[in-house]
């Protein structure tokens, strides 16, 4: 093939035929360097060989490249880069035993990498912690996805429930989102002790965070895309800079049982009122009795089937009144749905037309003002399920017994390998401690189980 030394003349000049679909013009002072033309467009290559293959390499448009290199005087930058260096360079590859495409590839590759570790390096651990959910969601509960959101959340949205006297009507930002929008190379034991020096006002939630973010930083140095940013022992040994939770101990006593009694009953609301009865004389947590639905009440072998988050799921005696209170609900169980605009019959026992999980999600409100009009003292709905394992040793009911009725795991020896208690047995107690309490609030119960309120002396 013909090769004449190109000048920037002789380029500017060549055009590739009508009738071809490409030609080439080579240069004589470099082997290999040629410009290539096809029709709208005009490019420097480079063609060698190598292990007695053919190879060929696009080294860039005319437009950009020129045949020499120029650089900055003073600085000695590239202002435009030259085709014959280029070329040279190719060719010294070659000698080498090297395909200059993969070297190209190998470059850009590690200049991805290089770029994507930047971007990484500041990019907010919020997205890895996003990821994170993701990944593990499915082996999660409800409740525990649930801390991790709420302790992430960007904070601003305005607060529907739940919301106090003298609070702010906004919700604050997540625990950890002051931590999670650091990179996750910044996240190191001296921002952790940092933030939690600010956190030791609320020790129970800051213990949770500091575990939930403990894991999450293993979980990333699992990860090959988050390896060489996160610092894996940040959360180590921290929980023991902070002040130990106090231990609530908030529990309705024998003598404020009758009060009590008289003022959740008028909350207007029945579901509400059946709720928080049901809650005292079954001692269950506020989240097993919610989410109770009416294909978990028997009410002709007369047992709940409780959805525990501890065992999966245990089976309680239906107690008269309870039997009675939750009998007495069955008009309400249709109500509208969000799913459409139409009525549906409600699977939940304590069915809510406004919560988006379709059952009752925030009976405090009506709790507290009950306790307000009563002038008890603060009693959380936990506190419901304590009184309920409070009360029942007035009728000296074994230990066992009640952490069975409430779900407790079960602690001594004898109890995890040599009790097992029918459902039979279970009721006898269990009757026995709801006739007493029931006693206390002046409720009378009738043979035929139907049972009302005394008439109080008020009235």
């Amino acid at each position: 093939m013909a090769k004449l030394k190109l000048t920037a003349g002789r380029v500017r000049a060549f055009t590739c035929p009508a009738d071809k679909p490409q030609a080439f013009l080579w240069d004589a002072d470099v082997n290999g360097l040629a410009v290539r033309a096809t029709l709208g467009a005009k490019a420097y290559i480079y063609q060698g060989r190598l292990n007695g293959k053919s190879l060929r390499v696009t080294i860039g448009d005319v437009n950009v490249w020129s045949l020499e290199e120029y650089r900055e005087p003073k600085t000695g930058k590239v202002i435009t880069p030259g085709a014959r260096p280029e070329a040279r360079r190719l060719q010294a590859l070659i000698d080498q035993g090297r395909d200059p495409r993969e070297v190209k590839a190998e470059v850009t590759a590690a200049d991805i990498a290089k770029r994507e570790k930047t971007k990484q390096a500041n990019t907010p651990a919020l997205e890895a912690w996003q990821a994170y959910i993701k990944a593990r969601a499915s082996k999660w509960s409800e409740r525990h996805k649930a801390d991790h959101e709420t302790m992430s959340r960007e904070g601003g949205q305005k607060i529907k429930r739940g919301r106090r006297e003298g609070m702010p009507d906004k919700k604050e930002p997540g625990i950890l989102r002051p931590l999670l929008e650091l990179p996750l190379s910044s996240i190191t034991r001296d921002a952790v002790a940092g933030w939690l020096e600010q956190q030791a006002y609320r020790p129970t939630r800051a213990r949770l965070a500091v575990s939930l973010l403990g894991t999450f930083l293993n979980w990333c140095s699992d990860r090959p895309e988050y390896r060489d940013q996160v610092n894996p022992d940040a959360c180590t040994r921290m929980k023991k800079d902070l002040p130990k939770p106090q231990a609530k101990d908030d529990c309705l006593q024998r003598e404020q049982v009758k009060l009590w009694f008289h003022h959740v009953q008028r909350i207007s609301n029945p579901i509400q009122a059946t709720y928080l009865q049901c809650l005292l004389l079954t001692g269950a947590r506020r989240n097993e009795m919610a989410a109770l639905q009416w294909e978990d009440v028997d009410l002709t072998w007369n047992t709940l089937k409780i959805r525990d988050k501890v065992e999966g799921e245990r089976i309680i005696p239906l107690t008269p009144y309870v039997k009675s209170l939750i009998d007495g609900l069955k008009p309400a169980r249709v109500v509208l749905l969000h799913s459409d605009d139409a009525l549906k019959r409600s699977p939940f026992v304590f069915a809510s037309a406004t919560s988006t999980s379709g059952h009752i999600t925030e009976p405090r409100i009506a709790h507290n003002q009950a306790l307000k009009n009563a002038g008890l003292p603060a009693l959380s709905l936990h506190g419901l399920r304590r009184s309920f394992g409070t009360l029942a040793e007035w009728v000296e009911c074994p230990a066992g017994v009640v952490a069975q009725i409430m779900g407790h795991k079960p602690t001594a020896i004898a109890e995890k390998h040599y009790r097992r208690r029918s459902i039979d047995l279970l009721r006898v107690w269990h009757v026995k401690i709801e006739s007493w309490i029931l006693e206390q609030a002046g409720i009378e119960q009738q043979k035929e189980e139907t049972l009302k309120l005394k008439k109080s002396t008020a009235a």
